[in-house]
């Protein structure tokens, strides 16, 4: 997790080229796509490369991410085309990107060791030798002074990595597998990573976390842009991570004015579905802990509850059956604004994913990630400083807004089942990251948490970490506290929207 929050050239390439996706967007005229051929040229100038060996590589690297931009499929580097081949299948506002989603750029890939031990430049050729001493396998000798790793007889076991006294052992592992805590990433037969899609859960780790910025989802900023300006109004639905996401010149009261000079309707803040999500998940556990299921896991995190459909699917009824905040919202719209298209705003790969089900399809057109929607702004030229404030988005519990922090969605559902059932004692386990997801289903498979309200978020840190973010977490954090604190309301019964729940559920 070391990268995450510091601002990279790998970030400003994917910025770039967001940009220049939506300014290609807001710009095009039926039928004609062939600005595309000249987009990589601008975001890579020049004779020169900056990034890698060659500025004709760099340039392929573009044209692939703006390809997935546009949620087109990626080409290998054998397959050489225009970039705008099969450009115009996806352009229409209803088309789904097709999977799968999270794409590894081969030719981005650097090919990383992935699991080695190796002795660095640190080793001081001591005379103990205690690598040596408890290796035991025999694979460690001495040349030159110096500690060397026979690798056909390394176990991976660490020994030597502990007993030197210098750190000068160390295990190398591929930053996106060790990210990964589905170990759904391997080696194809060049060395280079690959994806294991049957199991992967779209968490988009593996993406936030490579250095080389080979590893990219798919998204529609072409299509949310055409439908926006279409005949059809768009409301964007706007996640509770979004405090701070856009830097500190954006203010919660300046929001709704932002999203308005993109094109959309109006905004929402999803944090009143999270309320509405919240209520539901609190009937839920009280109707149905320990007399029909052994325990309950929250529903909001699409990565985690695929997760553990994927990897625990005897434990798969004890998630809870509450739709979504993101779905509750989009619903939530469409009753206000009938006809209208919803366009899901959040830091999160795998809500693209969840939005692309069938049954979903109808209550959320698109998902943009808040990364996504900065390259809009930029393509939009909008200048936060001089937008008018309005009423901050209004109406949601500060509860609601906390779904964003790891610990938050449970701690909103005990606050309401205190409020709804003052004597119900409720214990309480989360688990951040997918590492510990699966071990805290593990343990509740073995029994370990009967009884008790379960919370999984896949990003560790919760949805302030997602792929899609553009601030370090603990300053998201800090600004989601913030704007929890300031809510009229704190708990989820509060609501002004509490009302509209039975017609949501229809």
């Amino acid at each position: 997790m070391a990268m995450r929050g510091v601002y990279t050239s790998v970030n400003d390439i994917r910025k770039r080229v967001f940009a220049e996706v939506a300014r290609l967007s807001y710009s095009y005229k039926e039928g004609d796509l062939s600005e595309m051929e000249q987009i990589p040229y601008r975001i890579i100038p020049g004779e020169v490369s900056t990034y890698r060996e060659s500025v004709f590589l760099e340039r392929a690297i573009v044209k692939e991410r703006m390809r997935l931009a546009m949620g087109l499929s990626l080409r290998k580097a054998s397959e050489h085309a225009p970039v705008s081949t099969g450009a115009e299948e996806c352009v229409k506002p209803e088309k789904y990107y097709e999977p799968p989603l999270i794409n590894i750029i081969k030719f981005a890939c650097h090919a990383c060791p992935d699991n080695v031990v190796t002795v660095t430049d640190q080793c001081q050729g001591c005379l103990a030798h205690p690598c040596q001493e408890v290796c035991p396998k025999g694979a460690i000798s001495f040349k030159h002074g110096k500690s060397v790793i026979d690798q056909d007889k390394c176990i991976k076991c660490g020994k030597c990595i502990e007993a030197c006294p210098y750190g000068a052992v160390l295990r190398m592992q591929r930053p996106c597998a060790k990210a990964c805590g589905m170990k759904a990433i391997g080696s194809d037969e060049y060395g280079r990573a690959d994806i294991d899609q049957e199991k992967c859960v779209s968490c988009g780790m593996c993406l936030a976390n490579c250095p080389f910025g080979a590893i990219a989802d798919k998204a529609q900023i072409f299509q949310t842009i055409q439908a926006i300006r279409s005949d059809v109004p768009v409301y964007a639905a706007i996640a509770p991570a979004v405090a701070g996401q856009f830097g500190q010149d954006l203010k919660p009261e300046q929001i709704r004015t932002a999203f308005q000079r993109l094109g959309f309707a109006d905004v929402m803040e999803v944090a009143i579905g999270a309320d509405l999500c919240t209520i539901e998940e609190a009937k839920d556990f009280v109707r149905e802990v320990p007399e029909h299921l052994p325990f309950m896991a929250t529903s909001c995190c699409p990565a985690w509850s695929m997760m553990a459909k994927k990897l625990f699917p005897d434990q798969a009824q004890c998630i809870s059956m509450a739709l979504t905040p993101m779905v509750l919202t989009g619903r939530l719209l469409k009753k206000l604004h009938p006809g209208c298209k919803v366009a899901f705003i959040g830091p999160c790969a795998a809500k693209k994913l969840e939005a692309s089900r069938r049954s979903i399809r109808s209550d959320i057109d698109f998902v943009l990630t808040f990364e996504e929607v900065m390259g809009m702004f930029e393509a939009k030229e909008v200048d936060f400083s001089t937008l008018e404030a309005t009423d901050a988005m209004h109406g949601a519990s500060g509860d609601g807004r906390g779904f964003a922090v790891s610990g938050g969605v449970a701690s909103a559902v005990v606050n309401c089942i205190h409020d709804m059932y003052p004597d119900r004692e409720v214990k309480v386990e989360s688990a951040e990251g997918l590492e510990n997801c699966r071990k805290l289903l593990q343990m509740a498979k073995a029994g370990k948490y009967n009884g008790y309200l379960l919370e999984g978020m896949a990003c560790p840190g919760g949805c302030v970490a997602g792929a899609g973010t553009r601030q370090p977490i603990n300053k998201s954090a800090a600004a989601v506290q913030k704007h929890k604190k300031v809510s009229t309301n704190q708990h989820a019964l509060q609501s002004d929207y509490r009302d509209l729940l039975e017609l949501l559920e229809e």
